[in-house]
C-alpha cells in the first residue's frame, strides 16, 4: 500500500539479507529506506550489515561508522562495527567495539557472544556457536 515506507523497506530488506535470501532485492529495499531517512542510525546499520552479510567488507565498515556515530548506545551496532572490523584485520578496534558493546547493557545472549568474541576472536566464537546450534539440533531431532 506505501512503497515508500523505509521501516518496512529496512525491516524486509534486513530479513531477507540476513537469510541469505533475495540479496539483490533486499539490498536495494535497505538502500531506499537509507535514502528516505539517511540519518537513520537503524537503516544506516542495516546497510553496513547487508554489505558485510554479502562480502563487502570496506563499504561494511564504512557503513557501520557511520551508524556507530548516529547511534552510539545501541549494542547491535556496536558490535556489528566490531565484527566488519575483526573482517578486515582491525583486530583491536574490534575488541574495542565488543567491549564498548558490552558496557551498553545488552542482552545475554549478546552479552554472552561478546564475551567469546573477546576471548578467543570472531572465528573461533562464531564457529563455536554454530557447533553448539548442531548439537542442540541433533537433541531435538533425535527426542
Amino acid at each position: 500500500l506505501y512503497p515508500d515506507q523505509p521501516l518496512v523497506l529496512n525491516y524486509l530488506g534486513y530479513s531477507w539479507v540476513d537469510q541469505g535470501i533475495n540479496l539483490q532485492q533486499g539490498m536495494d529495499y535497505i538502500r531506499k529506506a537509507v535514502s528516505l531517512k539517511p540519518d537513520d542510525g537503524y537503516y544506516v546499520d542495516s546497510l553496513g550489515w547487508a554489505h558485510y552479510r554479502l562480502g563487502n567488507m570496506p563499504q561494511a565498515v564504512e557503513q557501520l561508522e557511520r551508524a556507530v556515530e548516529l547511534r552510539p548506545d545501541d549494542p547491535i551496532i556496536n558490535d556489528h562495527l566490531g565484527d566488519a572490523y575483526w573482517r578486515v584485520g582491525r583486530k583491536l578496534e574490534a575488541k574495542y567495539q565488543w567491549h564498548q558493546s558490552l558496557s551498553l547493557e545488552p542482552e545475554d545472549d549478546l552479552k554472552e557472544m561478546l564475551n567469546k568474541k573477546i576471548a578467543v576472536g570472531l572465528d573461533k566464537a562464531t564457529a563455536a556457536e554454530s557447533a553448539s546450534e548442531l548439537v542442540e539440533v541433533n537433541r531435538n531431532t533425535s527426542q
